[in-house]
């Protein structure tokens, strides 16, 4: 008897273990590649709709006769997280790099931006409006941005789309920026522009992210070669700026994805881009800023430095798609996955699986616990 009990205890243990195990997917604080993209890019616009993510235009370094150059790209590709598959989709209209993307009404927006020749020795900037509609694979233009530039971010938030600061053109003089603090609101439903406060320091090619309805602007570049640690928050509802803790590392042409789901550190992630220790290079750094305890950390680096690298979040999950190593060298078709600080992350899935697993494991108990007082009786005199 005793064994026997022994042995139903033991698959009881046993049965506990593996339903546990179940629950866990993935392990926090973790990165896995996944299927390359089909064109090397840097700096173009990713977004998500319906579980697919976009990857949208960009620029691409070429060498010619050790002679570096980039020019831009308009290619456009889709990628199913489920499948781990690339494929191709309808190019945007006016091939560009350094554009703000936003998402609304399941449309992709992409706003403003930077068109090079394809010689590298001319540029424009640009403040066209394309959007593209996933489930038709076609593109529309609307009413452009008030001001052409690049190296911004675009942000939705209760319907509308922020696009805060970048670089706008100084004079005709070929590469003559200089950064702007402007706020273009974009209101998607009217086709229509208006704006908000400025930003109380001008950047470009900063990191960016939503929380709480609040736009978080992150480090970037202050000047020709000024990389600030600011922490800029625009609350579009109040339309005023404050300031949150500074990044550790100031960085440029980073990507940055804000992770919010339950039982998660409600967190923005920046990751890569370049510093002012090594302007030309990118980094593997993964930089975390806590939203509610207003304080940054450091998580899991990258497995490879990128700059000049896009992200968009999934399911709590966050994708870097694209950049390079450095300006000398050709930029990737990398994708990487990274799954954020929590212990461990939950399957959308538990709820299920762990009712059948507990009236599983009560059926057990309850058989065990008859079986013994049966045994107890058989043997009584």
């Amino acid at each position: 008897m005793k064994k026997t009990a022994l042995a139903l205890t033991l698959m009881l243990f046993l049965f506990s273990s593996a339903v546990a195990m179940q629950t866990v997917s993935m392990i926090e604080n973790s990165w896995a590649t996944k299927a390359p993209m089909h064109t090397t890019r840097a700096h173009a616009g990713v977004a998500t709709v319906k579980g697919i993510i976009y990857a949208i235009g960009g620029s691409q370094t070429l060498n010619y006769s050790n002679h570096f150059f980039s020019v831009t790209l308009n290619t456009t590709e889709a990628y199913d997280p489920a499948t781990d598959i690339w494929t191709e989709k309808t190019s945007i209209p006016t091939s560009r790099t350094r554009f703000g993307t936003a998402v609304y009404q399941n449309k992709i927006y992409c706003i403003g931006g930077l068109i090079l020749s394809k010689n590298g020795t001319r540029t424009t900037l640009t403040g066209i409006n394309e959007v593209y509609d996933p489930s038709t694979d076609t593109w529309e233009t609307k009413t452009s941005m008030p001001t052409a530039r690049d190296g911004f971010m675009a942000n939705t938030v209760d319907g509308k789309i922020y696009l805060i600061g970048g670089w706008y053109q100084l004079e005709t003089t070929y590469g003559n920026v200089g950064n702007t603090a402007q706020v273009d609101v974009y209101d998607p439903s009217t086709d229509t522009w208006t704006t908000g406060k400025s930003m109380p320091k001008a950047v470009a090619i900063y990191a960016s992210a939503v929380v709480d309805n609040k736009i978080y602007v992150i480090s970037g570049m202050a000047g020709s070669s000024a990389i600030t640690n600011l922490t800029q928050i625009y609350d579009p509802k109040l339309d005023s700026w404050s300031l949150g803790a500074p990044i550790p590392m100031g960085v440029k042409d980073a990507g940055a994805g804000a992770i919010t789901g339950a039982n998660l550190l409600k967190a923005i992630y920046v990751v890569g881009g370049s510093n002012a220790g090594a302007p030309l290079n990118g980094q593997i750094t993964n930089q975390v800023y806590s939203v509610e305890t207003d304080s940054w950390s450091m998580a899991e680096p990258m497995p490879m430095d990128k700059a000049g690298l896009s992200a968009t979040v999934m399911n709590n999950t966050l994708f870097v798609i694209g950049g390079g190593h450095n300006i000398f060298t050709p930029d990737s078709t990398t994708n990487m996955q990274y799954i954020p600080l929590s212990g461990f992350r939950s399957e959308p899935f538990p709820t299920t699986l762990l009712f059948v697993a507990s009236v599983g494991i009560a059926m057990l108990a309850i058989g065990l616990f008859v079986y013994i007082k049966k045994s107890h009786r058989d043997k009584s005199p």
